[in-house]
């Protein structure tokens, strides 16, 4: 599969995943607040699945195992994702790379600090500032897809690589600042594992089962080991090839992110959506709607996103470290960046991890929600206002003459 057309099947199974992802967000928001709420309720938290033998097994909900398990898949598609880009795709040229760079490092710093502005004196809360840091890439995708003639292809290539590396960001985050607990034990099984999976690149193994076998010992030992369960995923995916030495024209990364992507885009994530985005409206009160945790999330994603993206990107232009892409102004950039305040799913996971314990998610979900429709909604006002339809010209035909 040829670049461009990777890049149009990738952007198309993001939109429709979008489209289901908004749909899984109202079934959970509309049963929530209808008898079957408790059915809801039961269903996904006090519904316990176990794995394993013996004292080997473990037992948890099924929200547990949506987040931790479903969810270690998805990271591994982005892993993968970010592996592509990086080698081959449009990250792999500093020209092409910089300008998005340097937008999410803007749309992680800025929106985080607003977050901590607001939260200052209330030290239990800070914990919450990465929420507002992340884009949902399939939600984006999917709003700017409604514009469809009106968007040229290198501002969908842009916004794509922003999320892309706004994902490995939330890699990182996740990694450093959500970590507690360790066991040393299983920190080192999990490095044991890695350096297997790298051994099985270097010796130049390329059927998955092998990785995928050593990726789930990998799992279960990050998961008790106090580092989150889903950078298995990621781990798994950086060490997995790109290329096989003695076939060029195979690529084994490539074949295996085919066959993820329509699973995590028509399963996985919104699984992950209905699981965790019910929102009883009666426990919304004025107190919850104005609790700091929710007025942080919410000025850090509407706010915040596209003030860093777009300050950051006028930076980086002014200054001549970076071009604009082709066929895209400023006007396009900002719209862009308030698109990117869609946080939704990549910010209630964060939420999910920065507050565990607590009677905080409402506070999140809130946040997450307004902010998310409200930038869909401006983002693609705005873009529809500041973009024409692309005309495509047509040759001239030149008229017959006559004998």
């Amino acid at each position: 599969m040829r670049k461009q057309s990777f890049f149009k099947h990738f952007n198309q199974v993001e939109s429709l995943s979008g489209g289901l992802l908004f749909f899984a967000a109202i079934a959970a928001m509309i049963i929530s607040n209808t008898p079957l709420q408790a059915w809801y309720h039961n269903f996904f938290v006090n519904v316990h699945l176990s794995l394993g033998i013996g004292a080997l097994s473990i037992s948890e909900p099924i929200q547990y195992w949506i987040n931790d398990g479903l969810m270690a898949i998805f990271f591994m598609l982005v892993g993968l994702e970010i592996k592509r880009e990086l080698v081959v795709g449009e990250l792999s040229h500093w020209s092409n790379a910089l300008l998005p760079l340097v937008a999410a490092l803007g749309g992680i710093v800025v929106p985080a600090a607003i977050y901590l502005l607001v939260n200052k004196g209330h030290s239990e809360y800070l914990q919450g500032w990465a929420i507002p840091t992340a884009t949902d890439i399939a939600f984006s995708l999917g709003v700017l897809s409604l514009l469809k003639s009106r968007i040229p292809t290198s501002l969908k290539v842009f916004l794509t690589a922003l999320a892309i590396i706004d994902d490995l960001g939330a890699i990182v985050v996740i990694a450093v600042f959500y970590t507690t607990g360790l066991s040393w034990l299983l920190v080192i099984a999990s490095f044991f594992c890695i350096t297997v999976l790298i051994l099985f690149n270097r010796i130049g193994i390329m059927r998955f089962t092998p990785y995928a076998i050593v990726g789930f010992i990998l799992w279960l030992c990050v998961l008790g080991s106090g580092v989150h369960a889903t950078l298995a995923g990621i781990a798994l995916a950086f060490a997995y090839p790109l290329h096989d030495k003695r076939n060029h024209f195979y690529l084994p990364s490539r074949k295996i992110e085919n066959y993820l992507h329509p699973w995590v885009a028509y399963a996985i994530l919104p699984i992950f959506a209905f699981a965790n985005a019910g929102v009883p409206l009666s426990k919304v009160t004025e107190s919850s709607i104005y609790h700091p945790i929710t007025l942080g999330i919410f000025a850090g994603l509407f706010f915040g996103k596209p003030l860093g993206i777009f300050v950051a990107c006028w930076l980086a232009v002014k200054s001549k470290a970076a071009n604009l892409p082709n066929g895209v102004d400023f006007r396009m950039i900002y719209g862009v960046a308030i698109l990117a305040g869609i946080g939704f799913t990549m910010s209630l996971f964060v939420g999910n991890l920065a507050f565990p314990v607590g009677n905080y998610h409402l506070m999140v979900k809130v946040g997450v929600f307004a902010a998310s429709v409200l930038s869909g909604v401006v983002g693609y006002w705005v873009l529809r206002h500041v973009t024409a339809p692309q005309r495509i010209a047509m040759p001239k035909i030149k008229k017959p003459k006559l004998p």
